[in-house]
């Protein structure tokens, strides 16, 4: 299922690379002006870029090193959802910082007492005049500590059925009334915070879409979750992937071990299903069309694909993994040998998704979940 991609001397091709001549280190903010933050997004923000020119540009900006800002919560999903739901004064405030990286994200979803079902959630939204009165908690909010805003789904109908009376915010984080509590993780570190709301006072212009039509657009915002989380890393599509770590051991000679040259033989055709049903989804998502089960399916295989890269890296690793780990400055590297601390970091770290899984972190009727 390889795409047969444009040759050097392809226009498209051409067109980034003069580009890139022209901005050899260029800013988040130059880089979402260009449409190459979100190729696929339709204009003013990305180039209503097809599936093959999408590729393209990913191909050249990789070559030029150049990455894009880091927000994955508001590029990936926040921002989606506003582009197909949002009025155009949420869209011309809260676009461009979003995809420049200057206002980061986080996602208000996930409640202690909603189980498997994320549409029983029992955070209130009460309209009191041109303003909503938030009171509830949240769990497993990444990032929720350093972000500017959060997409936050709440009830403002309890009289009606359960997907039918929820709707869908844009909550600023410094709002009073929000407390944030970061919840200590195995790695030493805080990634993840439940988040209480009490009497928060939010306008009513922050209202994404219709009133009790939220659970539509929380469906969306979480099949583009799927799809962002469909990278090759082994850390929720981030950090090292099979292939940084097949291409360690090649280039130390291999192994001859039969059983350790078994066990990497089979992480390499588990990571090449993943990037086959990733190149199915990344597809449908570039057409504009929405993301099918298969990238519910990649995501379970995903959590399980990233706990065998790094318990075969530190199995490698032998004595060395047993040091103590640190989270790296740059999660999203790739890395070119063994003593890298990402691997050790990596292998508690990939617990939390099976763990979050198997406590019952699924949507039931809207997908998987993983954060926030």
């Amino acid at each position: 299922m390889d795409f047969l991609l444009p040759p050097d001397d392809d226009p498209q091709r051409k067109a980034v690379r003069e580009w890139l001549a022209e901005h050899s280190r260029p800013t988040p903010k130059e880089l979402a002006e260009a449409g190459y933050v979100v190729p696929h997004w339709p204009k003013p923000w990305g180039l209503d870029a097809g599936p093959i020119e999408q590729l393209v540009i990913d191909e050249e900006l990789a070559r030029a090193r150049v990455r894009r800002p880091d927000n994955p919560i508001g590029i990936g999903w926040a921002g989606p959802t506003i582009v197909l739901a949002g009025t155009d004064e949420q869209k011309d405030r809260y676009l461009w910082p979003l995809l420049s990286g200057e206002e980061v994200w986080c996602q208000l979803f996930s409640e202690p007492g909603a189980g498997s079902d994320l549409a029983n959630l029992s955070t209130r939204a009460v309209q009191d005049g041109d303003e909503w009165v938030v009171n509830g908690q949240k769990i497993w909010t990444s990032g929720a500590r350093r972000s500017k805003f959060g997409i936050l789904v709440a009830r403002t109908d309890p009289d009606v059925a359960k997907h039918k009376g929820i709707s869908y915010f844009i909550c600023p984080m410094d709002l009073p009334g929000i407390e944030i509590r970061p919840i200590k993780q195995m790695t030493a570190d805080a990634d993840f915070n439940e988040v209480f709301f009490t009497d928060v006072r939010l306008p009513g212009a922050n209202l994404v879409g219709e009133v009790n039509r939220g659970w539509a657009l929380a469906k969306v915002t979480l099949g583009n979750e799927r799809v962002s989380l469909s990278g090759g890393g082994a850390l929720w599509g981030m950090g090292p992937s099979a292939s940084d770590l097949l291409a360690i051991v090649r280039s130390h000679g291999g192994y001859v071990d039969p059983v350790l040259r078994q066990r990497l033989a089979a992480l390499h055709i588990h990571a090449e299903v993943l990037r086959l049903i990733r190149l199915r989804t990344l597809t449908a998502r570039l057409k504009g069309e929405q993301p099918g089960p298969e990238a519910s399916v990649r995501k379970i295989l995903a959590d399980e694909h990233g706990q065998e890269i790094m318990g075969l890296a530190l199995d490698l690793l032998g004595p060395g993994g047993l040091v103590d780990a640190y989270r790296p400055a740059d999660q999203a590297a790739a890395t070119n040998t063994l003593e890298d601390p990402i691997w050790r970091y990596g292998f508690l770290f990939s617990a939390a998704a099976r763990h979050r899984r198997a406590a019952g972190q699924v949507v039931a009727g809207g997908g998987g979940r993983r954060r926030g």
